[in-house]
C-alpha cells in the first residue's frame, strides 16, 4: 500500500502523463488543422475543457490526471518526489486560455491564430512532458506574488 499524499501535493509523474497526452491531443489538433478548421476547433475546444478541469479541480481529479491514477499509478510504484497542486493548476489555467484563443481562431476561420495559439500551448505541454519543465509553474510565483494571501504563520 502507497503512503497518502498530501491534499495539495500530488505525484509529479501524474502531470508529466497529463503532459503526454496534451502534447498528443494537440498535435493531432494542429494536424486535422490542415483539411478542417472546424474539426481543429472542436477539438481543441475539447481541450480547452480538460485544461478548465485542470484548474478547478486540481491535477488529481482532472480527466488525464483521474486515468494517471486509475491504469498508469498502480503499475509504477509510489511515488518518489511529489510536487505542489497550486502552480499546476495555474498552468491549467493558461493553457485554457491558449486552448480558448485556438478554438476561438479555428472554429471562425482565423486558421493562422488557431495553429499559433496551440503552437504555444503544445510548446509549454511538449517541454513539461519530455523535460519535466512546467513554464505555468515558473511563471506562477510571479503572479502569487500579486494576490493577496493572509499570513498564515501569522495565524
Amino acid at each position: 500500500m502507497s503512503t497518502p499524499q498530501p491534499t495539495n501535493q500530488v505525484d509529479v509523474r501524474g502531470p508529466r502523463f497529463a503532459a503526454w497526452v496534451t502534447t498528443a491531443v494537440l498535435v493531432i489538433t494542429l494536424l486535422v488543422s490542415t483539411f478542417s478548421l472546424v474539426a481543429a476547433g472542436i477539438l481543441l475546444a475539447a481541450q480547452a475543457v480538460v485544461f478548465a478541469l485542470g484548474a478547478t479541480l486540481g491535477p488529481r481529479r482532472s480527466p488525464y490526471g483521474s486515468i494517471y491514477a486509475k491504469l498508469v499509478a498502480p503499475r509504477v510504484g509510489p511515488a518518489s518526489e511529489n510536487e505542489p497542486t497550486a502552480p499546476l493548476k495555474f498552468a491549467q489555467l493558461v493553457g485554457f486560455f491558449f486552448a480558448v484563443i485556438g478554438a476561438i481562431g479555428f472554429l471562425f476561420g482565423a486558421g493562422l491564430l488557431g495553429a499559433v495559439a496551440t503552437g504555444f500551448a503544445l510548446f509549454a505541454a511538449l517541454l513539461n512532458a519530455a523535460f519535466g519543465i512546467c513554464l505555468g509553474c515558473r511563471v506562477y510565483p510571479l503572479v502569487a506574488r500579486f494576490r493577496k494571501i493572509p499570513d498564515q504563520a501569522a495565524a
